[in-house]
């Protein structure tokens, strides 16, 4: 039984993590992603539809997304929804593809950019401790059916899960940061 609660702790971290490298690639660096268009929902035909449903996107080089629409009637909504998206670029439709050229980010947007990230890594740190508060509530219930040195090592075993989790955190952030603040 107590191994399921140590089981469920690690799972319910590790979708966090998830979760922070999902917000990480939502932020521009200045160089192309294709996840900066990823979360994009597109009316199409009257319907929302995200953006890697109705086209390809691609990096043909540091500075440029192209999106290749699948149906060459979705162009101007593709194009629209982009321009519509509030993530400060602007498509060109250049024949069979639309461009997105990737502008250098200035260094005060940088350094907004890295509170951003700051912030995501601290949210996550906190959904971390929650789940080894919920996990040590958990055992705490079984301490009528565990001796007492079962119970503090699988609370340590816990701990141990923050404390990694945490330096993941912590690792992910770095490597944000150094991306955000290279020029």
């Amino acid at each position: 039984m107590a191994d399921n609660i140590i089981s469920e702790v690690e799972l319910e971290m590790g979708i966090s993590i998830e979760h922070l490298i999902d917000e990480f690639g939502k932020i521009r660096t200045g160089r192309a992603n294709p996840s900066l268009v990823t979360g994009i929902q597109v009316e199409y035909y009257g319907v929302k539809t995200p953006l890697q449903q109705l086209a390809s996107v691609s990096v043909p080089d540091p500075r440029l997304l192209v999106v290749q629409p699948f149906d060459k009637n979705s162009f101007e909504e593709i194009e629209k929804a982009i321009q519509n998206a509030d993530i400060g670029l602007n498509p060109a439709t250049d024949g069979d593809i639309i461009r997105i050229p990737i502008p250098a980010l200035s260094e005060e947007r940088r350094k907004e950019l890295t509170k951003v990230a700051s912030k995501a890594a601290e949210d996550t740190k906190v959904s971390i401790r929650s789940h080894r508060r919920t996990g040590i509530d958990q055992l705490s219930k079984l301490k009528d059916d565990l001796p007492a040195d079962d119970l503090k090592r699988y609370e340590a075993q816990i701990q141990d899960l923050t404390d990694k989790f945490v330096q993941k955190i912590d690792e992910l952030y770095k490597i944000k940061e150094n991306e955000l603040l290279e020029v």
